[in-house]
């Protein structure tokens, strides 16, 4: 695993962070929905002073919950091994370490982007995203590729 990515490293390893990713926001959209069909069901239990819930749909969502919180974990621990950070899973947003002109910077990609085209410092985040222009291409560096 590089500890810093050449543009090139880092777009030829898209294809991969793509389907870890949406893997990823698949997993925690499911994830979401098991955990509030289970708050809703324990919320009507409370309501209603002891309620009689379906013990099969309370397994199901519980189930449901287990699986996609192990899903989750997989495909984020996938990228991470990688050397990609996982920045929005929301966002569907990563970064790749690379070096621009001596210093510590990001390749930064969101779900949906055909490809790498932006760059920000590391305090910056999303927000101070700039567009990889010639002087980035020309003073940008990776771990050497083996």
């Amino acid at each position: 695993m590089p500890r810093y990515f050449t543009l090139h490293r880092a777009q030829n390893l898209l294809p991969e962070i793509e389907r870890l990713m949406r893997g990823a926001v698949e997993a925690k959209t499911a994830l979401d929905e098991a955990q509030s069909e289970i708050a809703s069901l324990t919320g009507r239990v409370r309501l209603m002073g002891g309620m009689r819930v379906d013990p099969a749909r309370v397994a199901e969502a519980g189930q449901t919950r287990a699986d996609a919180a192990g899903a989750l974990q997989s495909s984020v621990e996938s990228i991470v091994e990688l050397g990609v950070h996982v920045k929005d899973l929301e966002a569907g947003l990563v970064d790749f370490p690379t070096l621009y002109r001596g210093a510590e910077v990001l390749l930064c990609w969101r779900l949906g982007e055909a490809g790498i085209s932006h760059w920000h410092g590391i305090e910056e985040g999303f927000r101070g995203r700039k567009r990889i222009d010639r002087d980035f291409l020309d003073h940008h560096a990776g771990d050497p590729e083996h």
